[in-house]
């Protein structure tokens, strides 16, 4: 067995640990879904690198096999025909869709069919082996008028353009500038110096099939827009100045803002923003008059003031001191010790300060209460008079709401004009709707493959896969992978659970009283304490599936951890096929649980005090040649009454159920089972046999324990636990 010590969720200790397979298992509350993915990522980490790996390597190869392709791109602003003065709305009404058919049309001719003819034309490339060779088209067997090469024939000049203009349209890329009037056109090839070529030949030939146009705007223009700048200028002024009047002589105060719109959003007067600081206030008052005048009436020594008064608090802090000194004292001495009788008079003076201080304190409630009612009084006469004028504000505000308006419409309009009139003052004029901005240069690197793209992709690709074989791993495994799965896979309460620790921690863990070890096992405990209507079980058997699950381990933990809680146990090494609580506490395995079951019956004698208070062991004794017709017998049964009267709680630590019958019979003079099973150990189908076994035998089960928990969890008070087991089952327990 190895040690080990138990830990459980806040949400764990809340599950119904009377609950029996029947109704379905105990709640249990499953861990936090970001950390039940890291427990899955954690186990199978070495199965996810290994596809990730192998699927990067992958994309390596893939990339490293591909041919280079270059991208040139030429850069091309098209620009709208018609250009207006203004920005304001006439009589005619206006297709708002004109912008994006417009620009959806030129992009649909940029990738027009006549434009691909012109451009194989320009650069002659249906005469260019090398143009197919690129592209992987072989028309090298085409009699070409190169070199003195025989003329191809007029089908054969044909078939070679179709293809060319097919090659051209595959490899175009038309790309618009999001909210701008630039277009990118881009050609991918294995040659970067083609590209190139083919990019600026697209965008020239473009060009060249547009229309001219100009645009700009006339002396005239500019002189309208001047004269109604001029006037609207004065009308914003006018009705400004019309609004800061009326406001004054009304004695309106509003703190306002202004919208991206240009309208002036009010936020709040004055007045109202008094009357809101007001009315808090009073509220405010309201509620301390309400607690001065409970106060006063109270005025008693159970009051609030003095509940609340410090000197009070710490002189009835002394005075419970001393009340429990003086009770400690009597049980010891008689009224009339000395010690005792000057504890007592330390009683009566801290009393009679009590009392003196809660009467002063008293006194001053009145007085606050009269404060208070003035301070409301005052209060609630200034709100009545700000609501009055509130109200005739709001009058007022009708006429002042309609200054403002005017306001925002004079200000919107010269803005909309003064924004116009400054457009118009930096335009250009254009020869061309249509001009190149950029032309393509030959690119130096190419465009794809893109290593750290595809090392990307694989890296992508490779987590997808590593997730499928994770999801298809985690359904074909039945082993109790996390606390939480105990309740589902085998319907029972979950005690505690157990992660893996280093063999040489447990022992002085386990004796600190303030380790975690120690806190862990005092969790199993408070546990076991609901499962019965009489707290912790006085009799109980601890066992396992199999060995090496933390069995023993587990049963000396809690008998240690009941000993140190001032109750008298006892643990019985009660394997007699493989015994180890000697080789825990240290103590001779002469004479044990075999001499009694034999027929001796001292057993007082066999019982060995620990060197922890408490703590007792009973070890198996001589091993038997037939360990199950010893506990056949009715002397085991008669062996835990026995104890039963001469110690608080027995505990027995049982072998292992597959393939031994010691348990079942063990478990039948006991109160009852608690199981311990090890995770991601024996699968759910072989517990559940076992637990088949237990239930077969009338034997009632607390719950379950799950040991060497491997993964770190984030159970209980914020520990981040790594611990688990520092003993082996068998004969490796003597290493």
């Amino acid at each position: 067995m190895n040690y080990s010590s138990a830990l459980s969720t806040p949400d764990e200790d809340r599950t119904l640990l009377d609950d029996g397979p029947e109704q379905g298992g105990a709640r249990a509350t499953a861990a936090p879904m970001l950390l039940a993915y890291w427990g899955i990522i954690q186990r199978w980490r070495w199965a996810i690198l290994g596809i990730v790996s192998l699927s990067v390597l992958a994309g390596l190869v893939v990339t490293l096999m591909m041919t280079p392709k270059y991208s040139a791109s030429a850069r091309i602003e098209i620009s709208r025909d018609q250009q207006r003065i203004t920005n304001v709305e006439g009589v005619e009404g206006r297709d708002a869709n004109r912008d994006q058919e417009f620009y959806e049309t030129q992009y649909a001719l940029l990738r027009a069919r006549s434009v691909a003819e012109r451009v194989v034309r320009q650069l002659r490339l249906a005469h260019t082996d090398e143009f197919f060779t690129a592209h992987g088209v072989d028309y090298s067997g085409t009699p070409l008028a190169i070199n003195g090469n025989i003329p191809p024939t007029a089908s054969q000049l044909a078939q070679r353009e179709a293809a060319a203009i097919r090659i051209l349209l595959a490899n175009i890329e038309i790309e618009p500038l999001a909210r701008s009037a630039l277009v990118d056109v881009r050609y991918t090839s294995p040659s970067p110096k083609l590209s190139a070529a083919v990019a600026n030949a697209w965008a020239e030939q473009f060009i060249e099939d547009s229309i001219n146009r100009r645009f700009g705007s006339t002396a005239d223009a500019r002189k309208f827009l001047e004269g109604r700048l001029e006037e609207l200028r004065q009308r914003v002024q006018q009705s400004e100045r019309d609004l800061v009047n009326y406001a004054n002589q009304k004695g309106i105060i509003v703190y306002s803002t202004t919208t991206a719109e240009g309208r002036t959003q009010e936020v709040q007067t004055a007045a109202s923003a008094n009357l809101q600081a007001l009315t808090q206030a009073l509220n405010e008052a309201t509620s301390r008059r309400i607690d001065a005048e409970s106060r006063a009436q109270a005025r008693s020594r159970t009051s609030t003031a003095s509940a609340t008064n410090a000197a009070i608090g710490s002189m009835r802090q002394r005075l419970a001191e001393a009340n429990a000194e003086y009770a400690r004292l009597m049980v010891q001495f008689e009224p009339d010790y000395p010690g005792a009788v000057a504890v007592r008079r330390q009683i009566e003076a801290l009393q009679a300060s009590v009392a003196r201080e809660e009467a002063r304190v008293s006194g001053g409630v009145v007085g606050d209460y009269q404060a208070a009612v003035q301070h409301e009084n005052e209060l609630r006469k200034r709100v009545g008079e700000l609501t009055q004028n509130l109200v005739q504000q709001e009058r007022d505000k009708i006429q002042y709401n309609i200054y403002l308006r005017e306001v925002d419409t004079n200000r919107q309009l010269y803005d909309g004009l003064l924004q116009r009139y400054k457009e118009i003052g930096v335009a250009g004029v254009s020869a061309n709707n249509i001009a190149i901005v950029d032309k393509a240069e030959v690119p130096q690197a190419p465009s794809s493959p893109i290593l750290p793209l595809n090392l990307a992709i694989a890296f992508l690709v490779g987590i997808a896969l590593a997730g499928t074989a994770v999801f298809a791993l985690e359904q074909i495994d039945e082993g109790i992978r996390q606390p939480g799965d105990v309740s589902r896979q085998l319907g029972l309460p979950l005690l505690g659970s157990v992660p893996l620790t280093e063999d040489n921690e447990f022992s002085t863990l386990i004796q600190d009283p303030k380790s975690y070890v120690s806190e862990a096992y005092h969790t199993v405990r408070s546990n076991l304490a609901f499962s019965t209507d009489h707290g912790v079980p006085k009799t109980l058997t601890i066992t396992s599936t199999r060995p090496r699950e933390g069995k023993s381990s587990t049963s000396f933990s809690l008998a240690m951890v009941l000993a140190r809680t001032g109750k008298r146990a006892l643990l019985i090494d009660a394997d007699l096929r493989s015994p180890s609580i000697e080789y825990l506490v240290g103590v001779p395995n002469e004479r044990g649980l075999s001499n009694y079951l034999a027929g001796e019956d001292d057993w007082q004698a066999m019982v060995h005090a620990t060197r922890w208070e408490n703590l007792y062991v009973m070890t198996t004794g001589p091993m038997p040649p037939s360990a199950p017709e010893l506990l056949s017998n009715d002397r085991a049964e008669k062996l835990l009454a026995e104890l039963a009267n001469s110690f608080d709680h027995v505990i027995m630590d049982a072998p292992p159920l597959l393939g031994l019958a010691d348990a079942p019979l063990l478990a039948r003079v006991t109160e009852g089972v608690v199981y311990v099973v090890e995770a991601q150990g024996p699968p759910a189908r072989g517990i559940n046999m076992s637990l088949d076994r237990l239930r077969s035998s009338q034997a009632h089960i607390f719950g379950v324990i799950v040991t060497k928990v491997k993964r770190r969890e984030s159970y209980g008070y914020g520990y981040g636990y790594g611990y688990g087991y520092g003993l082996s089952y068998g004969g490796d327990a003597k290493e």
